[in-house]
Formats: C-alpha cells, sequence, structure tokens
C-alpha cells in the first residue's frame, strides 16, 4: 500500500507540472498566433486514451506517462515531422515567427514552472507555515553512523556551526556540507567545544550515505503504540500500551542501544521485560531475520519542533525567497555531480529515486512542498543546452539572434536527433543506477 501511494504521488505531481509546463509553451505560442496542433498529457504512441479537438488543437491523454509535449506546426520536435517541414513555411508555424517570439514561446514552459514553484511555497507557508526540528532542540546530541565516527563526529555530540556560522534547521546539516563546501564542524562534546575538519574524501561517501546522523532519542520510556500484524511481538503476546523495560534483562539509556541489540539478536529468542498496567510479565520473542520485534512506539514528543507561521503578505517574498534558494542549491549539485572525486554522478537516480523522496502516506504538505521543488528541478533540467530539450532550442535561437543566421532544418533535425539519444542515455544510466542500488540491498 506505502508502494502504491508513493506511485500515485509521484504519477500526479508529475502531471500536474507536465500541464504547467506545456501550457507555458502553449500560451506563448498562441500569443504570437502560432498554430498548437496537439496538446497532451503523457505521450500518444502507439494510441492516446482519450483526445478531442478544440479550435485547431488537439487535446489528450497518452499511453505512456513518461511525461507530455505539445506539437507547435512548423517546428523541429520530438514528433519529428519532416513532411511539414518540406512544405513552404506557412504565417501560422513557428519557422516563420521572429526569432525573439520563438524564443519565448521556447522559454515559455520553464518560467511556468518557475513561477508555479514559487506560488505553491507562498500558499504551503501561508497555510502551513514552516515547520523544522532546530539543531538547538536537539537535547541528546546526533546518532552517528560508522562513517560519521571516521569524520570524527561522536554519538552524543551537539552541531552548534558550520564554519562559524551558526546552525538552526538541524536535518539541513549534511545537504549545507554538501553544497557549501563547509570545512569545519563545531559540536558541543559533554561540554567541551571541538572543531572537526570535513575532509574531501568522505563526501562521496556522505553523496551516497547522506543520513549519516540522526537526532538522538532515550530509550524510555517505549511505550508500545502500535503491534504489527502476524509480527513476532503479536505471537508473544505483546499489546499496544505495554511498556518496554529491558530486554534479556538488560536496561537501556538510549534507543539506538536498544535496536543495536537486539540487531545483534537476529532471528534468535530474547526475553522483552513489560510493564502491563501494575503487573510486571517476561516474554519469549524471536526477532525477524532483520533483528526486529514488529512493534511501534511514538516519539513525536521527544523533541519539540519550530513552526514558523506567515500571514499571505509574509509568505509571498518568504516564498520566493525558498524558491530562489533551492534553485541556487540544486545548481550547487552539478558542480558535485561532475567532479571527478566526489563521484557524484553514482548517485543519480530515475523514477525510483524521485517516487521514493514521497511519503508513504498522503499529505498534502509534503505532497505540495515536493511537488514545488520537481518543478525547479524540471525547469532547470529543461534550460541545460542539450538538443531536444527546451535549452537546446533557446541555445540555437540566441545563435541566430547574435549572428542573424538561422540554423538549417537538416541541421535542427540531426539535433534533434543527438539530443534525444543524449536524453535516452541519461535515462538508462539514471534508472539503471536505481536498479543497481535496489540489488546491492
Amino acid at each position: 500500500m506505502i508502494v502504491l501511494i508513493k506511485i500515485l504521488q509521484l504519477l500526479l505531481s508529475l502531471s500536474i507540472l507536465v500541464i504547467v509546463h506545456e501550457f507555458g509553451h502553449f500560451l506563448f505560442a498562441r500569443l504570437f498566433k502560432t498554430r498548437v496542433e496537439k496538446f497532451y498529457l503523457f505521450f500518444d504512441w502507439p494510441w492516446a486514451i482519450f483526445k478531442k479537438k478544440f479550435g485547431e488543437t488537439e487535446y489528450g491523454i497518452g499511453m505512456i506517462p513518461l511525461g507530455g509535449y505539445v506539437k507547435i506546426s512548423g517546428m523541429i520536435d520530438e514528433s519529428m515531422d519532416k513532411e511539414q517541414m518540406k512544405q513552404p513555411p506557412q504565417p501560422h508555424e513557428f519557422r516563420s515567427k521572429k526569432a525573439w517570439q520563438r524564443l519565448m514561446i521556447m522559454l515559455g514552459g520553464v518560467f511556468f514552472n518557475f513561477i508555479f514553484a514559487m506560488l505553491i511555497y507562498v500558499a504551503v507557508l501561508s497555510v502551513w507555515g514552516e515547520t523544522y526540528l532546530s539543531a538547538s532542540n536537539v537535547k541528546y546530541g546526533i546518532l552517528t553512523d560508522s562513517t560519521g565516527y571516521a569524520m570524527g563526529l561522536r554519538n552524543g555530540d551537539k552541531i552548534l556551526a558550520l564554519d562559524g556560522e551558526k546552525v538552526d534547521n538541524f536535518y539541513a546539516i549534511i545537504p549545507d556540507i554538501l553544497l557549501n563546501e563547509r570545512q569545519v564542524i563545531t559540536v558541543d562534546r559533554s561540554g567541551e567545544i571541538v572543531d572537526i575538519p570535513v575532509k574531501r574524501e568522505y563526501i562521496p561517501i556522505l553523496l551516497k550515505n547522506p543520513d549519516i546522523i540522526d537526532a538522538r532519542i532515550p530509550f524510555g520510556p517505549f511505550v508500545i503504540s502500535e503491534v504489527a500484524d502476524e509480527s513476532p511481538a503479536a505471537a508473544a503476546g505483546l499489546a499496544a500500551g505495554d511498556e518496554i523495560i529491558a530486554v534479556d534483562g538488560t536496561p537501556f539509556t538510549w534507543y539506538d542501544e536498544f535496536q543495536a541489540y537486539l540487531a545483534s539478536r537476529k532471528a534468535k529468542p530474547v526475553t522483552v521485560s513489560v510493564r502491563r498496567g501494575e503487573e510486571l510479565k517476561d516474554l519469549s520473542v524471536t526477532t525477524t531475520n532483520a533483528g526486529l520485534l514488529g512493534v511501534y512506539r511514538e516519539t513525536a514528543n521527544l523533541l519539540e519542533l519550530s513552526t514558523k507561521h506567515y500571514n499571505l503578505f509574509e509568505a509571498i517574498p518568504a516564498g520566493i525567497a525558498k524558491g530562489w534558494k533551492t534553485t541556487g542549491d540544486y545548481l550547487k549539485q552539478f558542480k558535485l555531480i561532475f567532479a571527478k572525486d566526489t563521484k557524484g554522478y553514482e548517485s543519480l537516480g530515475g523514477f525510483i529515486t524521485i517516487g521514493s523522496i514521497f511519503p508513504g502516506k498522503w499529505n498534502w504538505q509534503s505532497f505540495w512542498n515536493l511537488t514545488a521543488f520537481l518543478s525547479l528541478i524540471l525547469a532547470v533540467m529543461n534550460i541545460l543546452p542539450i538538443p531536444a530539450l527546451d535549452g537546446g532550442h533557446v541555445m540555437f535561437l540566441i545563435f541566430e539572434v547574435v549572428t542573424g543566421r538561422k540554423p538549417s532544418d537538416k541541421f535542427m533535425e540531426y539535433a534533434q536527433i543527438t539530443g534525444m539519444v543524449i536524453l535516452l542515455a541519461l535515462l538508462i544510466f539514471a534508472n539503471g543506477n536505481d536498479i543497481l542500488k535496489l540489488i546491492r540491498k
């Protein structure tokens, strides 16, 4: 069910963004009296699920859910309509318009994606505000893994600053280190201020595993909120409301100590001591192959979240600023991807990676935040100077404006084919990375 919810959110988000993007092209085309022959959500090959013609334009939904398109008359695009281009240019065609008009038509989709993302951020901030875990509220310090230990971090450290700048949002620490090339992490270690250098050799590891730190939480009180059906806990008689006191007679201070102990007892019986009302009980439970019992606890009240609220007038500049910052951070990732020593290209992901960022439960605040983020990604990716993308067309149009020479239709045809091959290779590489990650798990 969780996977289905993620897929539905991804499809709805991408469908909205494709419509917004293509409407940008459509609107500017119609503004300059250019005929739009088709406006499709998804690709109508080999046929369309639905289509209806209004005026000069056929609107429809295609079979292949990999985006969408508008077919603008008199233009070399993904439709590769060579026959039309053999005919004499008509006044209503793209190729008959002035260079600056064609440029605006091609930039329309990117422009609309940027504006749409800003509007979403404004709406989300005005309705829900911004909730985050402040680093100052991580009162028990961090929980880190072997990578964090190798870097010099320790469980219980309280992260104070990066390169002398005070840290606010706890879960933005690792992205900040990666994107802004931070050199020093300052922590409070049991009252002692310690500076930890960030060595370049750890950047590739952080790219692959950005979740090296989390907020540490105490073990108790461990009151079970839910027991999974057909789990070892359910079979042993554990129930919601039971408070786990110890395992095999061992009490724990921290929740991660409890997890580590169970991980060392995979598929083995353990004695779980629980308090049920006024009664103490010892129950024998055989853990799963992953070292789990199948119980859940509420942890939301253990750490205080910070929420900043905005009225509409405050949300407008805050939403625009958030959109610009998100765009800037995304552009910084390209430096990491193409740097030899970081091997960022190994972290590229396809549809599985994109789908995994959506939560397993439907949450409109998360949905719209992620849709805004994907809208900015779609805008940035489309403006890249690769033939077959909007940026490729823009590149050739700028060349025409500067030189006064228009590339031939034959050249544009070959460029379009080349661009489509490049995009297909990137698509295969990114989704291949996803498959390899699944195999390695």
